[in-house]
């Protein structure tokens, strides 16, 4: 392979390691893909990837982090077509399953978390299955999981972009535990911080989201919109309730 063609992809960026006094050890993971690019980070990349020891470093750093604008260290291109029409499917915002993807797995499609979390959009193996995703490391899969995932919190949580992140990152029922607000994890709250620094988040309340559903093909498909649709059979989604709305506005409830 020319050196033209061998691009370097890394999780953590251009990896970097500092010097320590100690004698502990950082591991690099490595893995060719298909197309022969290498991926390179520090979190498992599957069974078929190299490790690697590196000596007198106790972490890996990244020299080049992801910018508050929105600017990936990865070259994430190659999935926008993929979240453009799932995030449209979902009524979601682009930008949004955007900075999801590069916050979870920095646009790593092969990305594995210490906790069983798989793919671009870190789907938990039973939140897979329930969405119907049965290779959680095919990146159409998986964001088409994800994606509905993300949709299912927003509706739950009225629409606040806030409570469904912390939703993907730490459960509903934690979000729902403490009165429907982020939780008071670390952890949780860096997510929630780190996506609103890469993407605006809407907080609802005012603006409505109208979903409906339309059989295509016999199969019932359900859309959404931030426009009130013609059909008489929709759902205004608010933060505790579903409001059963009738065709005309008098007659909305």
């Amino acid at each position: 392979m020319s050196a033209a063609r061998l691009f370097v992809v890394c999780s953590v960026a251009a990896l970097c390691v500092w010097g320590s006094a100690s004698t502990a050890q950082a591991q690099i993971y490595m893995l060719r893909q298909d197309d022969g690019t290498i991926v390179l980070s520090d979190k498992p990349l599957g069974p078929s990837a190299k490790t690697f020891a590196v000596e007198r470093a106790p972490s890996v750093r990244a020299t080049r982090p992801v910018s508050s604008t929105g600017g990936s260290y990865v070259s994430n291109s190659r999935y926008d077509t993929l979240i453009e029409e799932h995030a449209g499917r979902q009524n979601l915002r682009p930008d949004l399953v955007r900075a999801v993807i590069q916050v979870e797995s920095g646009f790593n499609q092969y990305a594995l978390s210490n906790k069983g979390a798989m793919g671009l959009m870190q789907l938990m193996p039973s939140t897979a299955r329930e969405l119907g995703v049965r290779n959680a490391y095919d990146p159409v899969q998986n964001i088409r999981g994800g994606t509905e995932y993300l949709r299912q919190l927003l509706d739950k949580f009225g629409g606040d972009e806030a409570l469904a992140l912390a939703a993907y990152n730490a459960g509903a029922g934690a979000v729902s535990r403490h009165g429907d607000a982020v939780p008071p994890f670390r952890e949780t709250r860096e997510y929630v911080e780190k996506i609103r620094a890469r993407s605006s988040l809407y907080s609802g309340g005012a603006a409505p989201i109208y979903k409906w559903t339309e059989v295509v093909d016999g199969v019932e498909v359900p859309r959404y919109s931030n426009t009130k649709p013609k059909t008489s059979n929709y759902v205004v989604v608010t933060r505790r309730r579903a409001i059963v709305a009738a065709a005309d506005d008098e007659g909305t409830r």
